[in-house]
């Protein structure tokens, strides 16, 4: 899929632009048409990039990738999304407003829900998404341990130090996706941190069996911290048609059997959910 930049007229004397990357979309079972309608529902304007992603690459491609996604963008602010990560239709008009009030800060972080089954989630992480390329244009997107992360004068944008809005993002990473999809991404991601790092890290090895087991094994620790329930009506509306139609085959569906033999304890459970309450509304 080529590169491409829809626009519409902005809103309320703020120009908002989301940049996204795409790289075989449909081979890739990415939520891709849903995604790009939520984009096109909050932005002004909506860049993708990454059409031209070769198959084998270095890891610092990601961040240059980014970087271009950030440049062609042409908002007073910048929003990055993963071809995977949504928005609440309930939230849309929020996030403009803290963009407004917060014009001198040059991001805003985010809390990630992370999921893997739809029917329970976690807060993975604070992140910092939202860039203030109004007054901060010369942001770099190559910071943090995978060299794609925001940076200023080479400074990491950490989300301990921009404010935090409670505006989730809904990430459905590998939901929709195949095991013989998941273990070829791996192993071709794999494969360019070993290119760029010279070692496999966590990822297991460059062979897709190795790179598969290597995922499944963290996605098997992490599904236990997955202890905040949902319903289908909770999740955005963008998505829930496609919710409704996993299928066996599709990670989403049961995990891959993690739905049926996860044994979560109650220390885990309470554990979970006092990390969700800390993180969302003390730090």
């Amino acid at each position: 899929m080529e590169n491409f930049c829809f626009s519409k007229v902005s809103r309320e004397n703020m120009k908002l632009s989301i940049f996204t990357t795409m790289t075989d979309p449909e081979k890739r079972m990415d939520p891709w048409k849903e995604a790009l309608s939520c984009y096109e529902d909050v932005a002004d304007e909506v860049v993708s990039v990454g059409g031209d992603w070769p198959q084998e690459f270095r890891f610092e491609l990601i961040g240059e990738k980014f970087q271009e996604g950030f440049n062609e963008s042409t908002g007073d602010w910048v929003i990055h999304m993963d071809i995977d990560n949504f928005f609440h239709e309930k939230d849309l008009l929020k996030i403009r407003d803290v963009l407004i009030k917060n014009p001198n800060s040059p991001s805003l972080a985010f809390p990630k829900y992370q999921i893997f089954t739809p029917d329970r989630f976690n807060l993975k992480a604070k992140m910092c998404i939202a860039l203030n390329k109004r007054k901060f244009p010369h942001i770099k997107m190559n910071g943090g341990g995978d060299l794609c992360q925001p940076t200023i004068d080479n400074k990491l944008i950490s989300p301990k130090n921009v404010p935090y809005v409670r505006i989730p993002i809904w990430n459905y990473d590998t939901v929709f996706r195949t095991k013989d999809i998941i273990a070829e991404d791996r192993a071709r991601f794999a494969r360019a941190w070993h290119r760029s790092f010279k070692d496999w890290g966590d990822r297991g090895g460059g062979h897709p069996e190795e790179a598969y087991i290597a995922w499944f094994e963290m996605v098997q620790e992490r599904y236990k911290n997955h202890v905040r329930k949902l319903n289908l009506d909770d999740h955005p509306k963008y998505i829930k048609n496609k919710i409704s139609n996993l299928n066996e085959t599709q990670f989403g569906y049961n995990g891959f059997g993690l739905k049926e033999t996860t044994n979560i304890s109650k220390m885990k459970f309470l554990k979970s959910n006092l990390n969700f309450y800390y993180n969302n509304y003390f730090s």
